[in-house]
């Protein structure tokens, strides 16, 4: 919880007083397990859960068992918030990528308040605006950029979420949440090691230099970032 009695996830930090107090009696805090499934495309939503750290993985998937992240989300988001306003059904997978806690409501209670106020509403679709910037941004980004710039952006958007220089991730991880070969992101990573930017040993990434990293990203990092001060302002 922060000052404001709030829990620790930004959107709901957002709310005034009197539109947290009609989600309060609804919100049960949770363990977000690694690898636990939190959505799967195409069923029926049960919860909406808002991180108050750690990290999920939005995620698409192909028949043949391929997949692709198209958005990370953490304590400035919220898991099915969208399809919870819409159908109730999930268009994507999401899985816990690195665990902590997180502040759920079943979707018939999130519906109900998102009736009540409009100020959640308003802040949900705005979230969804958000969300939607993250995944047409990661199709333009995985389409024209290289290996070296996907993987700074994606491992600075992993850092900002946990706030730690210290992410517990695999190569394999990586290369199949950026859809390349796991050889690729070697050579990607060996190259910032050797430049002195990360540190890697196995199942384990330390950002050792964060500035540098960000001169290896593209564009995309701070485009996303300024779409989510835009509509929600900045991430804290």
């Amino acid at each position: 919880m922060t000052a404001s009695g709030h829990p620790s996830n930004q959107l709901l930090q957002m709310l005034g007083v009197a539109d947290f107090e009609l989600l309060r009696p609804h919100l049960v805090t949770v363990e977000m397990v690694r690898e636990s499934v939190l959505a799967e495309a195409g069923a029926a939503l049960r919860h909406v859960y808002f991180p108050h750290g750690g990290s999920v993985s939005i995620t698409v998937g192909l028949s043949e068992g391929q997949m692709i992240e198209v958005a990370m989300l953490g304590r400035d988001g919220a898991v099915g918030g969208g399809a919870a306003l819409a159908d109730g059904i999930a268009p994507t997978d999401a899985a816990v990528l690195f665990p902590g806690t997180a502040s759920v409501l079943e979707i018939a209670a999130f519906r109900a308040v998102a009736a009540a106020s409009a100020q959640f509403r308003g802040l949900m679709i705005r979230h969804e605006q958000v969300l939607l910037a993250h995944a047409q941004q990661s199709v333009l980004c995985n389409t024209v950029h290289p290996v070296e710039a996907r993987l700074a952006r994606w491992l600075l958007r992993a850092r900002d979420l946990s706030d730690n220089k210290f992410l517990p991730l695999t190569q394999e991880t990586l290369a199949q949440m950026m859809g390349v070969r796991r050889n690729a992101i070697s050579l990607v990573a060996n190259a910032l090691q050797r430049a002195g930017i990360i540190h890697y040993t196995r199942g384990q990434i330390e950002i050792v230099d964060k500035r540098a990293l960000e001169t290896r990203s593209c564009d995309c990092y701070a485009a996303v970032k300024g779409c989510h001060a835009r509509l929600l302002g900045a991430p804290r």
